[in-house]
């Protein structure tokens, strides 16, 4: 609401049509303006002419001619001449057609506009003869009621505007279809913008869109083409530094292992320990961060049917190592073989950091559980762990990357869920977090897409 303008619809088309409806009710009122003017004009000198051939047609009498009599609603309503007969001196009317009405002889011959009242019935057209000197002819006056001519004109000129007012609803109707139309172009080019992102290889194309928002396409394009080429040089830096880190790291990790004989024991074993820790730490970093910048670039993969359990039980297989070292008995229950048309790659970043996180969450010989199954008809896959959970106002924040739940065990790097949620999101699969009720744990259920058979 615009307190100096008024309201103003938000819509351009509402917008549109209201400008549109404007104009189509200032036509109106000018057709009726016109028209009242034109048929004014029309309807005077008609009713002037008529007059002053009455009022000939009694002064050829050289005596006293009889008048039809009117009526009060004669003269007012149909608009009837009222006739009135003077002497040559015009100073005793000596015959009248309507006595009713007190007009004087007008002292100039002619037409005269006379009011002696008010309201319609005060307002009267008149027209004098003008007098014959030589033979002392009586004078005559013809008068019409100004409030019949008025009404009259008014009608006609609404009879005029009637067929357009008539025709409002349908032109509007037809307008609001127009603007639709219109406007669709609009609401696709809305929708491809949509569906634009910074992996999409191309805008959206400029020549099919009208040429008001091509500017506006343009533009939107260019933004994008910026925002590619940052991410581009975003992604290629964290994979030219997590390239360069790793062969360091490496080495650091091999020189730890060799000097893992050779540290005595007590207070110089225990820092050994945490640095060993840090070490891996680091290194399972920056596979992550590998891992995320291969994820990030554009997908290339080859969309195939993939064996869903089977692609399971090789995730769960290649995650032994860890569960051994944490004496976490890992297990696999396949109750369904669905088969999904996703990358194998982007399947395996979900369930392997699922797995992974919930391996490194579960409690020390705790247990975690893999099981595909299916839910009111729709296969989903379960990953279970009997750890501490996560609360639940942070149950959407752990897909956050880098963030880290507190109190959360050390080794983790806060990209695993972030990882795997983007790669499920971009094949269809929707990953739901929620805390055990029956005891303390996690479950991440991956719900497959519609496709899965």
């Amino acid at each position: 609401m615009n307190a100096g303008w008024g309201w103003r619809p938000r819509s351009l088309r509402a917008r549109l049509l209201a400008w549109l409806v404007a104009l189509h009710l200032l036509a109106i009122a000018a057709t009726v303006w016109l028209s009242y003017v034109a048929y004014g004009r029309l309807v005077n000198n008609f009713m002037d002419d008529q007059m002053r051939l009455v009022a000939e047609s009694h002064a050829t009498h050289h005596r006293l001619p009889t008048l039809q009599p009117v009526s009060s609603d004669d003269v007012v309503q149909r608009g009837a001449f009222v006739v009135q007969v003077w002497s040559a001196d015009g100073a005793t009317l000596q015959a009248t057609s309507w006595a009713g009405l007190a007009l004087p002889l007008q002292p100039q011959p002619g037409f005269g506009d006379v009011r002696i009242g008010p309201g319609d019935t005060g307002g009267w057209r008149v027209y004098t003869l003008a007098a014959e000197p030589p033979d002392g002819s009586p004078r005559v006056q013809v008068v019409q009621n100004d409030g019949f001519r008025r009404h009259r004109i008014v009608r006609r000129a609404l009879l005029e505007s009637l067929p357009i007012l008539l025709l409002l609803p349908i032109t509007l109707g037809l307008l609001w279809a127009i603007v639709s139309a219109a406007s669709r172009s609009l609401r696709i080019v809305a929708r491809d913008l949509a569906a634009q992102d910074e992996a999409s290889p191309d805008g959206v194309p400029v020549a099919r869109v009208p040429e008001e928002i091509a500017p506006l396409v343009a533009a939107f394009n260019s933004l994008l083409g910026r925002l590619r080429g940052a991410l581009s040089t975003q992604r290629h830096f964290m994979q030219d530094a997590a390239h360069e880190l790793r062969t360091p790291m490496a080495a650091i990790g091999l020189q730890i292992e060799n000097l893992r004989a050779h540290v005595p024991h007590g207070d110089a074993a225990e820092r050994f320990a945490q640095l060993e820790g840090g070490v891996r730490r680091a290194q399972h970093l920056i596979e992550q961060l590998l891992r995320l910048s291969r994820q990030d670039a554009p997908a290339a993969g080859a969309r195939g049917p993939v064996d869903l359990a089977m692609l399971l039980r090789d995730s769960v297989g290649q995650l032994m190592v860890l569960a051994d070292q944490r004496r976490v008995d890992v297990g696999f229950e396949g109750l369904v073989t669905p088969w999904v048309s996703a990358p194998a790659a982007d399947l395996r970043s979900v369930f392997d950091n699922l797995i992974d996180n919930a391996v490194r969450y579960a409690a020390e010989g705790g247990v975690v559980d893999v099981r595909l199954h299916a839910v009111d008809g729709q296969p989903v896959v379960d990953v279970v762990d009997d750890g501490p959970g996560i609360a639940p106002d942070q149950l959407e924040r752990v897909f956050d990357r880098f963030y880290r739940v507190a109190g959360a065990p050390a080794g983790g790097s806060g990209l695993g869920l972030a990882i795997a949620q983007a790669a499920a999101l971009r094949n269809g699969l929707r990953i739901v977090l929620a805390n055990r009720s029956e005891r303390s744990g996690l479950v991440a259920r991956v719900h497959l897409p519609p496709i899965a058979a």
